[in-house]
C-alpha cells in the first residue's frame, strides 16, 4: 500500500463506557448496525465478519431515500479491546469496489486505524484515515473534504454516545465528553511539515 502518513485525517473522542464495550460497538453486528453513520442515515448490514482478515458489506440510505450508498470494509487487524483497523472503498452490492457517488475524485480505498485507550473507566477512540494508493488529485480530494469528513464523524460518535447509554451495561458517569479534530496535510503543510 503506498500512502503518505502526512496526508491524514485524526479524529479523537472520549467515551463515557468502558473501553471493552465501546469496543464490541465497532466489532459486534447487533451494536454496529445501530449507530454506524453520519446523522439521519440508515444502515443496513449484509455481511460482517470483524476479525483480521474478515470483511464488511453494508449499505447506506440518506434520510430522504433518494441515495443509497454502498460500503465494504477489509480488516487488517482486530485486537480486542484495543484496536481495528480496515481498509474502506464504496461498493456495489456485490463487494466490487466503485467511485464514490458524490465526488469522483475520491480515493477508491481509505485506511482507517480506530485505537481504544482506558482513561479511568472512559474510553478514549482515536481514528486515523488516510488513503491508500491514491493519485494527488485524489488526495486533493480527499484533504478538500476534511469538513465533511469531521460533520459525518460528529454525528456517528454522537449516535454511538445516545447508543452506549441506552446499554444496560453503560455505566453512567455523567455527561458525554467533548471530542477533538486534527486533520495534517492542508496544502499548507503538502511537504509533510507540520506548523
Amino acid at each position: 500500500m503506498a500512502y503518505n502518513p502526512n496526508q491524514s485525517f485524526e479524529f479523537t473522542h472520549i467515551f463515557d463506557a468502558p473501553r471493552e464495550q465501546v469496543f464490541k460497538t465497532w466489532t459486534e453486528l447487533g451494536h454496529f448496525a445501530k449507530w454506524w453513520g453520519p446523522k439521519g442515515a440508515m444502515l443496513e448490514v449484509v455481511r460482517m465478519d470483524a476479525r483480521s482478515g474478515g470483511e464488511f458489506l453494508g449499505f447506506q440510505t440518506s434520510p430522504d431515500g433518494k441515495l443509497v450508498m454502498w460500503r465494504k470494509f477489509a480488516y487488517l487487524e482486530v485486537v480486542e479491546p484495543e484496536k481495528v483497523a480496515y481498509i474502506q472503498s464504496f461498493s456495489d452490492e456485490r463487494g466490487n469496489t466503485v467511485r464514490a457517488p458524490f465526488r469522483s475524485s475520491w480515493p477508491l480505498e481509505i485506511m482507517n486505524s480506530i485505537t481504544f485507550k482506558d482513561d479511568e473507566g472512559k474510553t478514549v477512540l482515536k481514528l486515523t484515515g488516510y488513503p491508500v494508493n491514491a493519485s494527488a488529485e485524489e488526495q486533493e480530494s480527499y484533504n478538500a473534504m476534511a469538513p465533511m469528513l469531521q460533520q459525518d464523524l460528529e454525528g456517528a460518535f454522537d449516535k454511538l454516545a445516545d447508543y452506549l447509554v441506552s446499554l444496560p451495561l453503560f455505566l453512567k458517569k455523567g455527561k458525554r465528553q467533548p471530542w477533538t479534530f486534527f486533520q495534517s496535510g492542508a496544502a499548507a503543510f503538502s511537504d509533510g511539515a507540520r506548523g
